[in-house]
């Protein structure tokens, strides 16, 4: 993980460990580099690199300062204004740019802001490209064989120019559209767009598909994105579906990258449903590759037990759904993701996709000719106690003899009937000890146990 770019992009409070110098710093670099590269290849075209934003009030601060960066360098930036992660992937991918730029802190409060990249492929940048730019940030960029104080700005014609692009938004609803292989026509829909980036776009595709939709949390007003809405508090959802007798309701998070849903019932769909539901239609269909479906180490111990009794073979990644879309591409596998929502279609999309996710749940439902309620009968979610325990060195606390001891003497009491995962946070000083068992008592019984060993050993920070 990079000294500034975690697992999901440069993240942090607008304008106190995430600046608009920085943004402004980050074209720059981005701007240079891939007009050098396309220097070094002989070829006199300028840089093309999209951006799309979140609603937060810091997403234009950090929209312009980047435009200005990137201009400045001799990129073209096309403006996709307020839309959607994976729309901006889908626009990079299918559009030929050089780079694509997200302005999002995804579920996190609006004073947070973040800049995520992506390759022309609509992946997650790789590692050496994000390095690249830590060094620039720090001052000591070494690069095609030279050291770089400053980089050159452009000039004259050489100057980049700015493109609004919001028919590149437009086109990706129409693909989004283009999926749906039934018509929703008669069926009851709610969503929740956590005042974020799907607000004016996930409507506009159920209503194209004959929905009856019903919209909450899609006002935003810069201050209120993800505030008591969308997938991260899906109570107001379960309440609104209910209340109004609907059929499904689809929750998305600031920047629509993450779908939780609530079925009739106002029971909560979690990304492990949504994997179980998913991978069990599409064994059906003769279409889960590799008869595989993509889980990270955070999936529910009753998700595995499901899977084995549906004959469906597994993988568990790091968490991550970058660790998730790496596995699919490196395997072959076309359905995978986490408990949080992240989901990801392979054939569709190189990223999670919230919007896409939810159209997914709705084709088994049409397909099926039954309620969302019933499609997930069949899988148990096993209780889970999580206790994090901020400690002097997570390293060493996991790794301790004694702390080691009692995990196995954990897993070896629970057996088949639960599991215990013991691992590091990659962002705080912390150590995170969970347990899944047939009870909720079980599950402390046991969190506290292994919790007591690493205090008693004078790791543990009061």
């Amino acid at each position: 993980m990079g000294k500034y770019f975690g697992t999901d992009g440069f993240r942090g409070e607008a304008n106190v460990n995430l600046t608009a110098d920085h943004a402004f710093q980050v074209g720059r670099f981005l701007g240079w580099y891939f007009g050098e590269i396309k220097r070094q290849k002989g070829l006199d075209a300028s840089p093309k690199i999209v951006i799309g934003k979140d609603t937060r009030r810091s997403s234009y601060m950090f929209e312009y300062s980047l435009v200005s960066g990137l201009v400045a360098s001799g990129a073209d930036a096309y403006l996709l204004h307020v839309t959607t992660t994976p729309s901006v992937a889908y626009v990079t991918r299918i559009d030929d740019f050089d780079c694509g730029i997200m302005i999002s802190a995804s579920h996190n409060p609006y004073y947070d802001n973040g800049i995520k990249l992506l390759n022309g492929s609509g992946e997650k940048m790789d590692e050496e490209t994000i390095s690249y730019v830590e060094a620039y940030l720090d001052g000591n960029l070494e690069l095609f064989g030279k050291k770089w104080e400053t980089l050159p700005y452009a000039e004259r014609e050489k100057i980049g120019c700015t493109v609004d692009y919001v028919s590149g938004r437009n086109r990706y609803i129409g693909y989004l559209i283009s999926l749906g292989i039934y018509s929703f026509k008669g069926v009851k829909v709610g969503l929740d767009c956590a005042n974020g980036a799907s607000w004016n776009i996930a409507k506009s595709v159920f209503d194209a598909l004959g929905a009856t939709t019903y919209v909450i949390n899609n006002t935003p007003d810069g201050t209120n994105i993800n505030r008591d809405a969308g997938s991260t508090h899906i109570e107001g959802l379960q309440k609104f579906v209910v209340d109004n007798g609907l059929d499904v309701g689809f929750a998305y998070d600031g920047d629509a990258d993450r779908c939780l849903a609530v079925d009739e019932k106002g029971q909560v769909i979690t990304g492990d449903h949504i994997l179980y539901i998913c991978g069990k239609y599409m064994k059906k269909q003769g279409k889960l590759v590799n008869n595989t479906v993509v889980t990270t180490v955070m999936s529910n111990f009753g998700l595995y037990k499901a899977f084995d009794e549906a004959g469906i073979d597994y993988a568990k990644t790091a968490v991550g759904d970058k660790y998730v879309y790496e596995y699919m591409s490196n395997n072959g596998c076309r359905i995978g993701g986490e408990q949080s929502g992240h989901i990801i279609y392979s054939k569709y999309a190189t990223t999670g996709d919230g919007i896409l996710t939810s159209l997914k749940l709705m084709e088994v439902m049409m397909a099926e000719k039954t309620s969302m309620s019933e499609l997930h009968k069949d899988l148990t979610i096993f209780p889970q106690v999580l206790e994090n325990v901020r400690v002097t060195d997570k390293a060493e606390a996991q790794a301790d003899a004694d702390v080691q001891a009692k995990v196995a003497e954990v897993t070896e009491k629970l057996g088949t009937t639960g599991r215990i995962l013991v691992r590091e946070s990659g962002t705080e000083p912390v150590v995170r000890v969970m347990v899944e068992a047939e009870t909720e008592a079980i599950c402390q019984k046991y969190v506290d146990s292994v919790v007591d060993v690493i205090k008693a050993k004078g790791y543990a920070v009061e």
